[in-house]
C-alpha cells in the first residue's frame, strides 16, 4: 500500500521531501530561466508547512560537467517567494551542519538542502537495499522522522534519494506523485478509444512507446508526427529527401527498420503524415507526399495531416500526447503542434506527457484545456506504456 500525505502525522515532524526542481538556468545571471517545476511542488510543500512540519527539501540540478550543473541557492530564493512559508538554503546536503539546521527548523518552515548530485552516489544506480546504505541516506536518516517522494519526474531512476530513504523511514507520496499515479498509473482504465500522438525528436523512445502500447492493446490508434513521423514515412517507402533522412539517421540508425516492423504488424492502427512543411528562406511551404522528395528537411506536419488527425482526436475517449508535431521553436513550424494539441483538448480525456511536450505547451500558450499535464518526461513515458517506476515501487510499504 502506498501511503499519501493524508496518512502522515506531520505536526512537529522533520520530513525529508524529494522534489524535482531541475530547471533551465540563465547562463548570464545564474538565475532560473523557468520556474514551472518549482511551482508544481508548491501544494505539497505548503501543505506540510501549514500542518507545522519541519521540511527538509532534497533536489538535484543538472548533470556533472553540464553548464546547468550548479547549486540550489537560486531555487531556494525562488521557492521562498512562491510560498507563504519561509524557505531557507543550506549549502550542504548531509553534513553535521545540515543535520543541525534541520533539527533547528521551526515548525511550518522549510529548508532546501544542496544539490544531491554534488555527491557521486546520487549519480549512480543501486538496488534499494544498497541505496539505503549510502552516505546520503545513512547520514540524513537520524535527522528525519519521515520521507515524502514528490519527484515523479525522477522516480524512474535508482538513486539513493529516490529509493534509499523508503527502506529506512516511513514513506509517503506527495501531491504531485499522487496525481501522477492516479492518472498515469491507471491508463489501462481510461476511456476508449485511446489515441497516442507520438512526435518530437526522441525517435527510439517514441518507437518503443508505440511498440509497447500496441502490443499491450493500450492504443487503438497511434498518430505519428515530427521526426518520429518522418521515420515511419521512410519505413513506408516515402522518399522524403536526403535532408530528412539524414536527420532521422542522426537520431537513430535503427529507427526506420523498427518503424517498418511495427507497420508490418500494426499498419491498421498506425497513422502517418499526409503532408509535410519545409522552409525556404522565411517561408513555410507545405508539400503533399507525391510532391516529395525535397532538398529541405521536413520540419512540421501540414494542414491535411492536421485535419485528418483532428478527426481522430476529437472522437477519442483518451488522447495521450508525447512530443511536438514539428520544430515548434521556430514560429514557421509551430502550426502543426498548436492545431494538433488544440484538437486533443476536445477528446473526452486528454493527457500530456512531460518534458518537451509540456515545454511546447508553455511556449505556445495552450496549457489550458488538458485534464492532466505530467511533470515527467522519461517517467511519464514508462507509465504511459503500462509499466511502473522504481520510485513508486519503493513507496509501496
Amino acid at each position: 500500500m502506498i501511503r499519501m500525505l493524508d496518512d502522515l502525522d506531520a505536526e512537529g515532524a522533520a520530513i525529508g521531501v524529494r522534489v524535482d526542481i531541475n530547471s533551465p538556468v540563465d547562463g548570464d545571471g545564474g538565475g532560473l530561466a523557468d520556474d514551472a517545476r518549482l511551482r508544481a511542488h508548491v501544494d505539497t510543500i505548503s501543505e506540510l508547512c501549514e500542518r507545522d512540519a519541519r521540511v527538509a527539501l532534497l533536489a538535484h540540478q543538472g548533470r556533472p560537467g553540464d553548464e546547468d550543473f550548479t547549486d540550489l541557492e537560486a531555487h531556494a530564493h525562488r521557492l521562498d517567494t512562491l510560498l507563504s512559508a519561509s524557505v531557507k538554503y543550506c549549502d550542504s546536503t548531509f553534513s553535521a551542519d545540515a543535520r543541525d539546521r534541520i533539527d533547528s527548523l521551526e515548525p511550518g518552515t522549510a529548508m532546501l538542502l544542496e544539490n544531491t548530485r554534488f555527491y557521486s552516489e546520487e549519480y549512480m544506480s543501486f538496488d534499494p537495499e544498497r541505496a539505503a546504505e549510502t552516505y546520503l541516506v545513512e547520514r540524513l536518516v537520524p535527522a528525519l522522522d519521515a520521507y515524502v517522494n514528490d519527484a515523479f519526474a525522477t522516480s524512474h531512476r535508482r538513486q539513493p534519494s529516490i529509493i534509499g530513504f523508503p527502506q529506512r523511514l516511513p514513506a509517503y507520496a506527495g501531491r504531485v506523485m499522487e496525481r501522477e499515479i492516479d492518472v498515469l498509473g491507471n491508463i489501462s482504465e481510461s476511456p476508449e478509444p485511446r489515441v497516442y500522438v507520438l512526435g518530437g525528436a526522441k525517435v527510439d523512445d517514441s518507437i518503443e512507446v508505440a511498440r509497447s502500447v500496441l502490443e499491450r492493446g493500450l492504443a487503438d490508434a497511434v498518430l505519428t508526427a515530427g521526426i518520429v513521423g518522418n521515420a515511419f514515412l521512410l519505413a513506408d517507402g516515402v522518399s522524403l529527401g536526403a535532408a530528412s533522412a539524414a536527420v532521422v539517421n542522426e537520431r537513430s540508425h535503427e529507427a526506420v527498420k523498427e518503424a517498418g516492423e511495427l507497420l508490418d504488424a500494426f499498419s491498421h492502427r498506425i497513422y502517418l503524415p499526409r503532408d509535410v512543411a519545409i522552409g525556404r528562406g522565411e517561408e513555410r511551404i507545405e508539400l503533399d507526399l507525391d510532391e516529395l522528395p525535397t532538398d529541405q528537411p521536413a520540419m512540421d506536419i501540414g494542414a491535411r495531416t492536421v485535419a485528418a488527425y483532428a478527426e481522430i482526436l476529437e472522437d477519442a475517449g483518451t488522447a495521450i500526447l508525447n512530443g511536438p508535431a514539428g520544430v515548434f521553436e521556430d514560429d514557421r513550424f509551430e502550426t502543426g503542434t498548436f492545431e494538433l494539441y488544440g484538437s486533443a483538448t476536445r477528446a473526452e480525456t486528454s493527457i500530456v506527457g512531460g518534458g518537451d511536450t509540456a515545454s511546447a505547451l508553455r511556449k505556445l500558450g495552450i496549457l489550458d484545456g488538458f485534464d492532466h499535464v505530467s511533470t515527467g518526461g522519461g517517467a511519464a513515458l514508462r507509465m504511459l506504456t503500462g509499466h511502473t517506476l522504481v520510485g513508486i515501487e519503493a513507496l509501496d510499504q
